[in-house]
């Protein structure tokens, strides 16, 4: 855990150190939050990292009625990209996975210990990915396409072997590989006040049907989020999800809806802070949960 921390802890110096050294007198006319949505490309030689933090934990599930033994399920992701070429078309990046996961009732927060207790928690990097990020009209900037191929670094998706909707074994990652396809687009309202942003991912579940629950699926995820802007460094925001997997051979098919809301702040010029809550409203086959999230992003 000590040497988790440590890590974090250098990860975040060094972006906050790294941005305020980008700052200058003249503030652009626009900040990265209005400016690079997960739509826009950055340049050639401009560098994109990306921290983001996700906490799920559930007390109700579909599978059960009334209140089930907490789960927690905690996901840090790792993203980097840089421009290439000359015309803000095309950026190339790797993404990497760290989960941590606890069962049994333990706390929420437990999940911070990364104590690999047996039985009830498991911990460790998951998944890397290597990425493309390209804009493929060049008459619409603002509409781009991500795709990644994530790459499981686990021997075995629980302890048991067991269905992610049995809890005797601890759920750590997925285990098979994924061929994800991101679709981005956000509209600009006149005035520069409102801003909506949408998305749509598909992953496609390949592997032995023995070693996930996931491979043979489709999953379909869209997504909308709504962002108002009362300063050019701040953006309050409201979102809707919805995850549709599609059985193409597991004998597995569930869906969820989620909305929420958040923030983003640019703190620096190259650095900006984002925090994020949902609820899973409805879902089939699936908990019924919440989501804590934080991210930092930095663009230099």
């Amino acid at each position: 855990m000590k040497n988790n921390i440590n890590l974090i802890t250098l990860i975040i110096f060094f972006l906050i150190t790294f941005s305020y050294g980008q700052d200058d007198s003249n503030e652009p006319e626009q900040s990265n939050i209005q400016q690079y949505t997960p739509s826009k490309l950055i340049g050639k030689g401009q560098i994109d990292v990306k921290w983001f933090n996700n906490l799920y934990t559930e007390t109700k599930s579909t599978f059960a009625e009334g209140t089930i033994p907490r789960q927690t399920f905690f996901t840090s992701t790792f993203e980097f990209y840089t421009g290439v070429g000359n015309n803000n078309r095309l950026n190339l990046g790797l993404i990497a996975r760290v989960r941590s996961n606890v069962i049994a009732d333990r706390g929420a927060l437990e999940v911070f210990n990364f104590d690999g207790e047996t039985g009830t928690a498991r911990s460790g990097l998951t998944a890397i990915a290597p990425s493309i990020k390209f804009v493929p009209f060049p008459s619409i900037s603002n509409f781009s396409l991500q795709s990644s191929i994530f790459i499981p670094l686990i021997d075995n998706e629980s302890e048991d072997f067991l269905p992610i909707n049995n809890n005797n074994g601890v759920f750590l990652e997925q285990n098979g590989y994924v061929w994800q396809n991101r679709l981005f687009y956000d509209y600009t309202f006149p005035g520069g006040d409102w801003q909506l942003f949408s998305e749509f991912t598909t992953e496609l579940n390949l592997g032995d049907d023995e070693k996930s629950f996931a491979n043979n699926s489709l999953n379909l995820n869209p997504g909308i989020f709504l962002s108002y802007f009362p300063s050019s460094k701040f953006t309050v925001l409201v979102l809707g999800q919805h995850s549709q997997r599609i059985d193409l051979g597991n004998n597995f098919a569930q869906d969820f809806t989620a909305i929420g809301g958040g923030a983003k702040y640019q703190l620096t010029k190259a650095l900006n802070l984002e925090l994020l809550y949902t609820n899973f409203v409805r879902g089939n086959n699936t908990g019924l949960g919440e989501t804590f999230n934080f991210g930092i992003r930095g663009i230099f």
